[in-house]
């Protein structure tokens, strides 16, 4: 025990006390040695979100994350890390490194039905002009997800972004093909939540860290 020893010569009347201040004075000198404890996960909607996560070797950080709701249902809990805090879209696409999208399902769901959102969601948030140029990749992401026939509460799809290979879609653990190579098509995906016309006007305050 590297602060209690000074405690161990102590008269007997004192021990009990010095017990005690022999642990608030080595939490303290722990935490300004940087050996505190890693802080806990959050819980939202009975989910653990973790404050920090490791994509390709990059640590990353939680900007934010919340409850998708969708008439008044709890769909899932989505969260964003990334390799530091932003406070736009603009801002997140910008940044250099990894970047995760983690969908947490709390409810069921028909895979089809949340592959025809997510497209919905790009074309109610991107250029027309744009959006026909991803035409190829949202065939194949809504492919991915009808292979699934359902997604259940508790299973969890990741969107990550990883430099020099692309949009990685992982879905209960197990990678779905190969990459998306076009940074356009994250960037798309991205605006499914933090777009003019987001899901979720909530989730999306909530995701860029907003109260």
């Amino acid at each position: 025990m590297l602060f209690t020893t000074p405690c161990a010569g102590l008269p007997a009347p004192y021990k009990a006390k010095s017990r005690l201040l022999c642990r608030v004075v080595a939490g303290a000198l722990a935490a300004c040695l940087g050996m505190a404890a890693p802080a806990a996960p959050l819980e939202i909607a009975g989910v653990a979100v973790e404050p920090s996560v490791t994509v390709a070797g990059i640590p990353l950080v939680l900007n934010g994350a919340g409850v998708r709701y969708k008439s008044f249902a709890k769909v899932n809990v989505t969260e964003i890390h990334a390799s530091k805090k932003f406070a736009s879209l603009d801002e997140l696409v910008a940044l250099p490194g990894p970047k995760r999208v983690t969908l947490t399902m709390l409810r069921e769901v028909p895979s089809g039905m949340m592959g025809k959102s997510l497209t919905r969601g790009i074309e109610d948030n991107y250029p027309k002009s744009e959006v026909s140029k991803l035409v190829p990749s949202l065939i194949r992401i809504s492919e991915v997800f009808n292979a699934h026939k359902v997604l259940s509460a508790g299973d969890k799809v990741l969107v990550e972004w990883i430099p020099g290979t692309g949009t990685v879609v992982t879905v209960r653990g197990k990678v779905q093909g190969e990459p998306f190579r076009e940074p356009e098509f994250f960037k798309a995906m991205l605006s499914i939540w933090l777009g003019p016309v987001p899901v979720d006007f909530k989730l999306k305050d909530a995701l860029l860290g907003q109260p």
